[in-house]
């Protein structure tokens, strides 16, 4: 095994797959992929809402819940490298990929990754809360912030508690998986290259001042498949709040 694949296999190893329901015959598995400082646990309630044919299958990244302590990953090369040998035969059978924010962009990659290498293609993606990877970002390189600045990007973003923001000997656990992952967002640069061939469906919230309506509709220039814009109500976690129309969105556009 060489140097590069020896890192890639170590990597593969800090990468978790959570099932909350598992369903061994199902049609379809949805992969999705969390934001930034997000865990699996962000899709628990899922199964509820995605039916009896769709098992959702939550990416698992170092640094946070049960892998808590893991070194998270800095690149989003290296992410999709080693999120793609440990799903290993779950590739092989039909699938969808979800990512909100951060995880947009890890399940775009992801997807242009395994066309690259010929292998079979994702039957969806959806990108949540984030721009098209082509366009120029807007917010500053957070990663590289002090630490209090940081915390106030974060309070910028929403979707954090202030008591949780306000709690400096728990900012001082989660701060290094947010710098960690803002960088796989900051250090982000655009390849141009083939187009997906997949059904792509950005989503957003109408208030988002993270990806506007223009901002998403940018996906549609990544893939020659059927490109949908669906906004709802809410800012960049709209998600949390329109969780069951959200998931109706994904249930028929997968029916479909």
């Amino acid at each position: 095994m060489t140097a590069g694949a020896e890192a890639v296999a170590g990597a593969a190893r800090e990468v978790g797959l959570i099932r909350p329901r598992p369903l061994p015959g199902a049609a379809l598995r949805l992969v999705c992929f969390p934001y930034a400082g997000g865990g699996a646990s962000v899709f628990a309630s899922w199964p509820a809402g995605t039916g009896p044919d769709i098992e959702v299958c939550a990416v698992q990244l170092p640094g946070r819940e049960a892998r808590f302590g893991q070194r998270p990953f800095q690149d989003v090369r290296t992410l999709v490298s080693a999120v793609e040998a440990s799903l290993g035969e779950l590739l092989d059978e039909p699938f969808a990929l979800f990512g909100h924010s951060m995880g947009a962009l890890v399940a775009f990659e992801f997807a242009r990754r395994l066309a690259a290498r010929r292998r079979r293609a994702p039957a969806h993606l959806f990108v949540s809360a984030r721009p098209a990877p082509h366009l120029p970002r807007p917010w500053p390189r957070a990663h590289l912030l002090p630490d209090d600045q940081l915390i106030d990007r974060v309070r910028q973003i929403g979707g954090t508690p202030e008591q949780v923001l306000a709690d400096a000997r728990l900012m001082r656990l989660v701060l290094p998986v947010l710098r960690a992952d803002f960088a796989v967002n900051d250090g982000h640069v655009h390849r141009p290259g083939p187009l997906l061939d997949c059904p792509v469906t950005a989503l957003g919230g109408r208030d988002d001042p993270e990806a506007s309506p223009r901002a998403l509709t940018a996906w549609q220039r990544h893939t020659t498949g059927p490109f949908r814009l669906r906004l709802f109500d809410g800012g960049h976690f709209y998600l949390r709040e329109h969780r069951d129309e959200l998931l109706r969105v994904v249930r028929e556009s997968l029916a479909g």
